[in-house]
């Protein structure tokens, strides 16, 4: 032994010596120089165990890197040490460090230790380093309350969860190379807010499996947003951060629609389940009704016999003689009122027996539908469950529900049916199994997990190529526990987590228990629940339910145990990954049934390693029992159901039914009394049989008819008050009666308590079966005015909260002692009275649900931000604390009965709040909490928002299932920066109070009253309204194409009533919507929908293209329309418009009145579309079909017969008679210019036409038939066409203007043509080739002796004169020879300057978007060219429009000859208010 230390000295002596020659020291002079020594360094060898260290007290800084030191030791000689470095040597454990309390620094990366341990007193530790090890837990860091960089790289940590929590100053932290999986497990990094730099991703190490998640770095960044740095790249750019917030805020936002969606399926199927158990308790509570109305009848004609008798025997006789026979009578009156009477007892009870027997189907009916909303709720948890976990695994793990239309869904249908064997369920009377719901898992890191292990066993083992892999997959039941149902969190956490944590089957705790069949997983199950069921003497059939979990399974190599009781751990199997024992070996008490070869087939497996288990599949099925299970809900809903059906209800409930008319039926029968209709004092004395009021002290006004309790409040003797079945709505006259003791107002419509008052007395009230809702307000009006009260019956009132209903009047009437008729019992009334002291805010419950943080906790949820922090936050409020009030930030009161909100006035700094499911009637008391942020108040009975209008700063808002009925706009118009709102299930009919929340990002309204397309309107100025749910509302089923409607009028909408908004539907919404004028959007301009008023609509440059002004009534008073500028084919829905006189269609694209009718197989695809569409400017459809569809013939019947103005200008019309324009049959003036008409027809039936503008056409000739029949027309209007012969005039005998400018005309011959027109004053063929014949001036003035104005010059008695003489010179003097060609020598002189002609605009009447054209001026003579470049430049669309334009003249003349003025058209040009052209 001596010798052995002398060697391990005489080495350590080596060691030592090794060390000062490292580090440059004298190994003979150590004593003095190791004093002074700081600072030691050992690299890569010569330094096996840590020695000599007592030579150098004074070290402060130690680095030994690659050694072969196995332990720490001889530290305790260097207590000043501050930094260590034992780096890649072979430590196994953490040790010796304890009397290093000054160390800072430590570094053992690259070793073998598996723990972190015994790090508890080095508090100074700012930088530990323990990368490279095999450390499989973070622990052992709680004291290290200065720890500012932490690296853990390269080990086998799998959990962070809170264990870092108390090390909150870590500012770097290193996890490279781990086996962190969960996104759960990033978001636990939340809590180090000094945390700036992260790794989870370093390259010198393999990724963490999270990293290869989706949106793993948004992730990182939304929950971490102080992060500087991320896996070594540079994220702390701002941009950066609000990219990653915005993703996540999206999907946050698209996750709450989608939950939304599944909880309003709930509430459809509780609706449905409601109705369901309305309709089969009809009749209970109809047999329970009558019964309860006889047995009134019964007890006051017992009541009326009983007086009556004792009046008998109070009758004195005072005749001897007559004793004995009246002696006789009484006895047999006596006796025979004694009989009645006892009949009348009996009757009464068998009465009540059967309304006993019929309360009881009701309070089956109730079991029932709790049950039936239990699965219904579980249901709809679990799917809820589905969509938080995608959404806090950020869609890595996504669940989808399948349909039979999927392949996978039948596959999966197959295999349980494949794996289902009847007879091994035989015995529990199971024939079948029939699946309900199969829902695929998508679970990305579990199925990464999955690849890698097949992978590595592929790797490792060294078989032939021949072996098909494949063939060890399997899919295979999970097993679980038959004593422990697979509840919801568990079977989650096996999806989310796979099957680590799982309970294990007993002998089997070091592998995954599978199988392959479906009687091995369900039969002990089943077992154990009849068990269960048989030992509390219930019928339960919860058996027939139950869920799978599918997993495919990498078997690997497998080996079969052959005994049942072989422990299955790996150690008795070495090598294997999976142990399987066939049926055979297991015991089962349906085996003895058995006569098939499944159990061959069918075996347990169990696979050692969790990850080669991957579940794909949840599987919801039922088994199919021999015998047909029906429930009492499904046979009533039976009867209910049919009965319309004769004798439906009787066959399914004919015993009880019979029975009930034999009890009706028994004797005596009540004959019916009259109906009181109406109270008066002859009436009530005459009912109590009194004289006057005082002498009534009861009164029995049972079965009437009467509404109101007039006079009662007068009968201030009255001690008992019958006036049950009745149609009382109120009770109002029901007060001061001091000494009334009983009061029964049962079977009555009341709907409040309010005006009872002054029934001191009162110990029986009945006020069952009204319609009493509002519990607080009903129970504080009995507290006020019958303290007294010992007996109340409420039952069978629709009261809003039901549930807490009977603690809450057991706490406020302390009087009572019976309740609806049961016994109150102390405990009852102890718990009643703990109900009421929790339903006020106290500084206790303050305390207690409150907490203090001035930051909402980043996670992935949909909860309220109050709800939040009250489940996750630990900052508590310190009631030592000063002004402990004003710390409050978040305060969650869910669920704690409140009916007042109070106290809360010194919380002026509170954030975020939740009242949720209470008892709350109104918004109150929150005044002072002006930074309230967040706000919710589901499932409460408050009818207004009117307390929140002071919340100036509140951004989220949700009162769900609450009785509100409007949005009143004064108190939304505060609340700018409002961006969440959530309304659902509730009254509210109109969202005009939302017009200015511009900020609204996401609305929630479905299953409200809003019915009117109108309302959408009110969005339209909600331009960053992303998510609308307006599902469940009329609008929803009222409006045609509501979705495209919605979508059209709210472009910014990304989602609507829970389904995604996809780029098709916004181009087919443009499509059906775009450019279509509705009276809703009528109604948006001018606020209201009064129509009757309007005399004109102005709708210009609005794009658009159909008309559906519906119901046209409504706009008769409409006479003038301008829809100029638009891009309508043809006049649309105003066809409709009864009254229209004047109709402004420029700039349009008029194809005709109607649309023209094409084959289907020239239609564009808009022009399918329109065809599809009422009103619109293809293929009118619907009421007006008929007068739609007819050709272009004669025999057209007249429309718009009001018509007298219609301006057509610049619509490309090219067919006259197409235009249909005969059918308006009054018109009075028309405007054709800047058209592409080249022929004059199809105005055979406009016989009234005054004027006709066709300036700017194509015209070439005027047929025969051109103007037939227009004998009324004054004035025509022809230039800048191409005529060149003045042809078939002659019918046009009116014609007082006619404008022929810019045409092709040349020959003087053609001038002479007009003397046909013996009225025609007014001339203009200037920019004509024949106008620039000098001649040709004199020669209209002498051959037109009634023209006044020639190309805008008026015509002197003079120049007529001249013209004559000129005419009679031509006679003798010869033809002049004059370059100009010239009839009249000598003319020319005498003529005037010419001219210019000027076309002005010409004042229009308002009510038009006016139009504005340049002034047009034309010299007397001008060539073809120049003409035809004036047309081309006056034919481009829009060339004359202007804000400031003038009015139109087709308006003032319709307004004239609506006050009578006179017809007679005015001189073209002279008078400024006469009728015009419009160019």
């Amino acid at each position: 032994m001596i010798e052995s230390d002398i060697q391990n000295q005489v080495a350590s002596e080596e060691i030592i010596k090794e060390l000062c020659t490292c580090n440059g020291l004298c190994y003979e002079r150590i004593e003095h120089e190791g004093a002074e020594t700081q600072t030691l360094e050992m690299f890569f060898s010569g330094y096996p165990r840590i020695v000599g260290l007592s030579f150098f007290p004074n070290l402060t800084s130690l680095t030994l890197v690659r050694q072969s030191i196995q332990t720490i030791s001889d530290l305790e000689n260097c207590p000043l040490l501050r930094e260590l470095w034992l780096a890649e040597c072979c430590l196994t454990k953490i040790e010796g460090l304890s009397q290093c309390v000054h160390l800072q620094k430590l570094y053992l990366y690259c070793n073998k230790i598996s723990t972190i341990e015994n790090l508890e007193d080095l508090t100074k530790l700012e930088v530990v380093w323990l990368n490279g090890n095999q450390i499989k837990e973070i622990e052992g860091l709680s004291t290290l309350q200065n720890l500012k960089e932490l690296n853990l790289a390269g080990n086998s940590i799998s959990k962070i969860g809170h264990r870092l929590d108390t090390s909150g100053q870590i500012e770097k932290l290193n996890l490279s190379g781990n086996r962190i999986c969960s996104f759960k497990e990033i978001t636990n990094l939340a809590r180090l807010y000094n945390l700036r730099d992260l790794c989870l991703n370093d390259p010198q190490y393999d990724p963490n499996p999270v990293c290869r998640l989706s949106n793993y770095a948004t992730h990182a960044l939304y929950h971490i947003p102080q992060l500087q740095r991320l896996d070594t790249y540079d994220v702390a750019s701002k941009q950066i951060k609000e990219l990653a917030e915005a993703t996540v805020m999206k999907k946050v936002m698209y996750y709450n629609m989608r939950i939304k969606s599944a909880q309003r399926l709930l509430e459809e199927e509780l609706d449905k389940l409601r109705e369901r158990k309305c309709k089969l308790q009809k009749l209970p509570e109809e047999r329970i009704k009558h019964f309860s109305c006889n047995i009134k009848h019964l007890e006051r004609e017992l009541e009326d016999l009983q007086a009556s008798s004792k009046l008998r025997m109070r009758v004195p006789r005072t005749f001897d003689d007559e004793k004995s026979d009246w002696d006789s009578e009484s006895i047999n009156e006596a006796s025979k009122e004694f009989s009645t009477e006892q009949q009348f007892l009996h009757k009464l009870e068998c009465l009540k027996k059967r309304i006993t027997f019929w309360n009881k189907k009701l309070e089956e009916v109730e079991v029932i539908y709790q049950l039936e909303v239990k699965k219904k709720k579980k249901t709809s948890n679990l799917a809820v469950q589905f969509l938080l976990t995608e959404l806090e695994t950020v869609g890595n793990t996504r669940f989808e529900e399948g349909s039979p239309s999927d392949p996978w869904f039948n596959s999966c249908y197959d295999l349980i049916l494949s794996r289902f064997c009847a007879l091994d369920f035989k015995s529990y009377g199971i024939t079948g199994v029939k699946v309900n719901r199969v829902i695929r898992v998508h679970n990305r890191i579990l199925r990464l997990k999955f690849e890698e292990k097949f992978q590595d066993f592929m790797e490792e083992e060294d078989l032939n190529d021949s072996i098909d892999y494949r063939k060890m997959l399997e899919y295979l039941f999970y097993v679980s526990n038959p004593e422990v149902p697979l509840k919801k969190k568990q079977m989650m956490q096996i999806l989310e987590e796979g099957f680590q944590e799982t309970q294990k089957a007993p002998g089997s705790e070091e592998a995954v228990f599978l199988s392959n069949s479906l009687s091995i997983c369900e039969c002990p199950r089943i077992e154990y629940l009849q068990k269960q069921a048989r030992s509390k003497g219930d019928f339960d059939e919860s058996y027939r339910q139950g869920k799978l979990i599918i997993s495919k399974v990498f078997l690997g190599n497998s080996v079969q145990a052959h005994h049942e009781t072989e422990p299955i751990i790996q150690a008795n199997f070495p090598g294997a990954s999976s142990v399987f024992r066939p049926r055979q070996y297991v015991t089962c008490s349906s085996q003895q049934f058995r006569n098939c070869d499944c159990s061959l087939r069918q075996c347990e497996w169990f696979v050692f390693d969790p990850d080669l288990v991957l579940p794909e599949y949840v599987v919801e099925f039922e088994f199919v029992t021999l015998v047909k299970m029906e429930t009492l809900f499904t046979s009533l809903s039976n009867v209910v159901a049919e009965e319309g059906r004769r004798n439906s209800a009787g066959f399914i409930l004919s015993r009880d039914l019979q029975c009930d008319d034999q009890v009706l039926n028994m004797e005596p029968i009540v004959k019916p009394k009259p109906k009181i209709v109406c109270l008066d004092e002859k009436t009530i004395l005459t009912v109590a049989g009194a004289n006057i009021y005082n002498q009534i002290t009861v009164l029995n006004l049972h079965g009437n008819r009467v509404t109101k309790l007039r006079e009662i409040s007068k009968l201030t003797a009255l001690q008992k008050l019958i006036v049950s079945f009745n149609e009382l709505t109120c009770l109002d006259d029901v007060y001061h009666l001091p000494y009334l003791e009983y009061f029964d107002a049962s079977h009555n419509h009341v709907i409040t308590l309010e005006g009872i008052r002054g029934l001191n007395k009162l110990k029986h009230l009945d006020l069952s079966w009204n319609q009493l809702k509002k519990t607080w307000e009903e129970i504080n009006v009995l507290r006020r005015h019958t303290p007294t009260v010992l007996n109340l019956n409420i039952k069978h009132n629709p009261w809003h909260k039901p549930a807490s209903v009977r603690l809450s009047v057991i706490g406020q009437l302390r009087t009572l002692s019976h309740l609806d008729g049961v016994p109150i019992s102390e405990d009852e009334a102890a718990a009643a009275a703990h109900f009421i002291a929790e339903s006020k805010i106290s500084q206790v419950a303050l305390l207690e649900h409150s907490r203090t943080d001035t930051e909402t906790i980043r996670i992935l949820s949909v909860l309220p931000h109050a709800k939040i922090l009250s489940q996750l936050s630990k900052k508590k409020l310190d009631i030592l604390q000063n002004n402990w009030f004003t710390l409050i930030t978040a305060l969650d009161l869910d669920g704690q009965h409140l009916s007042k909100i109070c106290n809360l006035e010194k919380l002026e700094n509170l954030r975020w709040a939740s009242f949720s499911n209470n008892n709350l009637t109104r918004i109150e008391g929150l005044d002072s909490c002006l930074n309230l942020e967040e706000l919710t108040l589901d499932g409460n009975c408050i009818s207004n928002l009117e307390g929140i209008s002071k919340l100036s700063k509140l951004m989220r808002l949700s009162a769900n299932n609450n009785h509100l009925t409007s949005l009143e706009r004064h108190v939304f118009d505060s609340l700018l920066h409002l961006h969440y709102l959530s309304l659902e299930n509730n009254r509210i009919t109109s969202l005009a109070g939302l017009q200015k929340n511009s900020a609204l990002i996401e609305l929630y309204i479905s299953n409200n009253y809003v019915s009117s397309s109108q309302e959408i309107y009110h969005l339209k100025g909600l331009n960053n309204l992303v998510i609308l749910d307006m599902y469940g509302n009329l609008i929803v089923w009222k409006q045609d194409n509501y979705r495209l409607f919605v979508i059209f009028h709210i472009p910014s909408l990304k989602a609507l009533d829970g389904v995604a908004v996809e780029p098709p539907e916004m181009e087919t919404a443009k499509d059906l919507f775009g450019g279509k004028l509705t009276s809703d959007m009528v109604v948006e301009r001018l606020g209201h929908s009064d129509f009757s008023k309007m005399q004109e609509l102005n709708w210009t440059a609005s794009m658009i293209r159909t008309i559906d002004l519906m119901p046209p009534d409504q706009f008769k008073n409409i006479y003038s329309v301008n829809l100029q500028n638009n891009n309508l084919t043809s006049f649309s829905g105003l066809i409709f418009l009864p009254n229209i006189k004047v109709l402004c269609l420029n700039y349009n694209h008029i194809e005709s009145i109607l649309p023209r009718q094409k084959h289907q197989n020239h239609l564009s695809n808009r022009q399918l579309l329109h065809q599809k569409v009422t009103s619109s400017g293809y293929g009118q459809q619907g009421a007006y079909k008929a007068s739609r569809d007819g050709g272009f013939n004669d025999s057209l019947s007249p429309i718009m017969q009001n018509l007298e103005v219609l301006h057509l200008g610049y619509n490309g019309i090219t067919n006259l008679a197409l235009l249909q324009i005969s059918r308006l049959k009054n018109l009075k003036y028309l405007f054709l210019q800047g058209n592409e008409i080249s022929q004059i027809e199809g105005l055979e039936g406009l016989q009234l036409l005054q004027e006709l503008v066709l300036d700017h056409n194509r015209v070439k000739m005027i047929s025969e038939n051109s103007f037939a029949k227009q004998s009324s027309l004054l004035a025509l209007h022809l230039e800048e066409n191409r005529l060149r012969e003045l042809n078939h005039l002659q019918s046009l005998v009116k014609l007082q203007k006619l404008s022929l400018g810019l045409n092709k005309i040349q020959d003087l011959s053609e001038l002479e043509k007009l003397d046909c027109l013996p009225c025609l004053k007014e001339l203009t063929i200037c920019g004509n080739p024949v106008s620039r014949k000098i001649c040709h001036r004199p020669l209209l003035v002498f051959r037109l002796p009634s023209l006044q104005v020639l190309d805008g010059i008026m015509i002197s008695s003079e120049e007529r004169a001249r013209a004559e003489i000129h005419l009679l010179e031509q006679q003798v003097l010869p033809m002049a020879n004059s370059p100009i060609e010239c009839v009249f020598p000598g003319l020319q002189t005498m003529l005037p300057k010419p001219c210019a002609v000027r076309i002005a605009n010409l004042n229009l009447l308002s009510g038009f978007s006016h139009l504005h054209v340049p002034e047009f001026v034309a010299p007397p003579t001008v060539d073809d060219a120049t003409g035809s470049e004036s047309n081309k430049a006056r034919k481009s669309k829009n060339a004359g429009l202007g804000p400031s334009s003038l009015r139109s003249v087709h308006a003032e003349v319709a307004l004239r000859q609506a006050k009578g003025a006179s017809a007679t058209l005015p001189s073209h040009g002279t008078s400024p208010s006469g009728p015009s052209r419009t160019t």
